[in-house]
């Protein structure tokens, strides 16, 4: 079973720059993308053939919003966290398959200034993880998306500089490290304990090409699954969106 995540900084513009056909190559069983920026009848839609398609649009026209595409029939397919405050935004899907769950979130940006932090730290990252351990109560979980935090100083270039900045603040840091310490797997620091990298550049001072980056997007799963865990990569080389893709391959199937 292979997964990819992407967020794809606006659906449309990446499709222009070659999303389909990065989608048919990549071969991915699961395929999560966040900040859609569109409701599933405004994109052209290309899928490969045995993909199917679920979306969760926000209210607001043109922001945030999550996909999934997935060549394995979910048991059941689900959106946001089942409360009303969080799930305006199209932030979360959810899809049910025999052996786990798999879980695409794009969460909130604390926004320049921080005006969005005390929402982002004491009821977000809050709710999320509550929804996250619900459901593992059920079956494991796999959960992955544009997570919005640079975890440890080692996951960003300039950790000395950011100190303060959205995605670097210690209540967002505290937000992830609380769900590594709930049990959850960062599947990419299983694999690779060293610096430099990453998957969000801005697109400011030619920040990509110097690789002056954040990692932000992960792949996390239950402990349960930690003995199929057999690869988790970061696709630098894919361009179209701030953000590059992020993968991951467990063995096995979602199913049976």
């Amino acid at each position: 079973m292979t997964f990819i995540s992407w967020n794809v900084n606006g659906l449309r513009a990446c499709i222009k720059a070659g999303f389909w056909e990065f989608l048919r190559r990549s071969g991915a069983d699961i395929v999560c993308v966040q900040e859609t920026k569109a409701r599933a009848e405004e994109v052209p839609l290309d899928l490969p053939e045995g993909y199917s398609a679920f979306w969760n649009s926000a209210e607001k026209k043109g922001y945030s919003g999550t996909a999934m595409f997935t060549r394995i029939s979910p048991l059941k397919v689900s959106y946001g966290l089942g409360t009303p405050d969080h799930d305006k935004e199209g932030r979360v899907i959810t899809a049910e398959f025999p052996n786990y769950y798999v879980v695409n979130c794009y969460t909130p940006n604390s926004k320049r200034d921080l005006l969005r932090l005390d929402y982002r730290h004491k009821q977000w990252d809050v709710a999320f993880l509550r929804y996250l351990k619900k459901l593992e109560k059920k079956k494991p979980v796999v959960f992955c998306g544009d997570l919005n935090v640079a975890h440890k100083e080692i996951d960003l270039a300039n950790a000395k500089t950011n100190k303060r900045n959205a995605g670097f603040t210690d209540e967002e840091r505290q937000g992830f490290a609380n769900l590594i310490g709930a049990g959850f797997i960062d599947t990419f620091r299983e694999f690779e304990k060293g610096g430099g990298h990453y998957t969000w550049w801005t697109q400011r001072t030619d920040a990509r090409a110097r690789n002056i980056g954040w990692r932000i997007d992960y792949w996390c799963i239950s402990p349960a699954l930690r003995p199929l865990l057999k690869k988790a990569w970061i696709l630098t080389e894919i361009k179209g969106s701030d953000h590059c893709p992020v993968g991951m391959e467990l063995k096995g199937k979602a199913h049976g």
